[in-house]
């Protein structure tokens, strides 16, 4: 099943925005094949620092009117000013992610009520203070029913969703930039598992994806001189808990994004870790092709993917 197959309703805009700590970016794809897309337009603008600061829970946009300068900057630059319907991928620490089980035998009524508990415990904020968007996953080895639910609080899409209604925008989907980068992995991992390790200002996130579901989901807050440790301590992690080869659940295959992110250096940690180096996947491996430009697959991997949604 789909990873987000419970938000992909036809549709969905062709355009996404990818909104960033230091950078926002606006691009269209275009199909190129089977599973394959190429960028049909897009440009990335620098942000000022501390224009935008991206936190669960405290204010994240310090001048609006600022930010929609740029906004638009990126969509005329990019020659997209006609586009009106746009999907939007927020930087990852304006949301959180988890995996929610519930015990089997809660009645329907019932399961609404745990959820909202569970997502309370998880995201750390009254259910009713957030957006939470919620995919039913494969259950667990107890056959336990388990979602992949995401969070951002209301007051947080407020403040961006105001912006984009004075531009006279729609949104289509508005997600975190982890979870739309791993639309790259979801065609991609049906037969072993996958990973994505993408960096955010605080740390990183990490999804591991076994037969297209999220079955892990971490986020850690590192400095940059740690974070080498808790990416070896994190594959150790799953090494212990989740890989089985008889059964073919190994992870084979990672999808690094984020600009300081170093892929021979994880690639060197993978070996350390598991014994046997991962795979690094390029984009063009995951259905993306980037022309040779200024185009970074790290600005734009997160908007793309959210842009692929309106392929169906």
């Amino acid at each position: 099943m789909h990873m987000l197959s419970v938000l992909t309703e036809p549709n969905y805009p062709k355009a996404a925005i990818g909104l960033e700590k230091d950078s926002v970016t606006a691009l269209a794809l275009q199909k190129e094949g089977r599973g394959s897309f190429g960028i049909k337009q897009a440009a990335t603008i620098e942000l000022p620092s501390n224009l935008l600061n991206p936190s669960f829970l405290e204010k994240n946009i310090t001048n609006p009117s600022e930010l929609r300068v740029f906004l638009e900057e990126a969509v005329v630059t990019s020659g997209l000013m006609n586009q009106k319907l746009w999907s939007v991928s927020l930087p990852s620490n304006t949301a959180r992610s988890a995996i929610l089980t519930l015990d089997s035998g809660a009645v329907k009524t019932e399961s609404e009520e745990i959820l909202d508990w569970k997502a309370e415990q998880s995201f750390g904020a009254p259910a009713a203070e957030l957006r939470i968007t919620r995919q039913k996953i494969a259950p667990d080895k107890e056959g336990k029913t388990r979602y992949f639910a995401t969070a951002v609080k209301l007051s947080i899409i407020d403040e961006y969703e105001t912006i984009f209604e004075n531009l006279g925008w729609k949104t289509g989907l508005i997600l975190p930039r982890a979870v739309s980068e791993t639309r790259w992995l979801v065609d991609n991992s049906a037969d072993t598992d996958s990973m994505l390790i993408s960096s955010q200002n605080d740390g990183f996130t990490a999804l591991l994806l076994r037969r297209g579901e999220p079955a892990v989901v971490r986020s850690v807050t590192c400095t940059v001189s740690e974070r080498d440790d808790e990416i070896y301590r994190l594959l150790m992690f799953y090494n212990d808990r989740f890989a089985d080869d008889r059964s073919g659940n190994f992870l084979d295959k990672l999808l690094v994004v984020g600009k300081d992110m170093v892929a021979a250096k994880i690639k060197e940690i993978s070996a350390e870790a598991l014994g046997t180096a991962l795979r690094i996947l390029r984009p063009e491996e995951v259905g993306l092709n980037i022309p040779a430009s200024s185009l970074n697959f790290d600005d734009i991997a997160a908007p793309a993917g959210l842009a692929a949604y309106g392929y169906r």
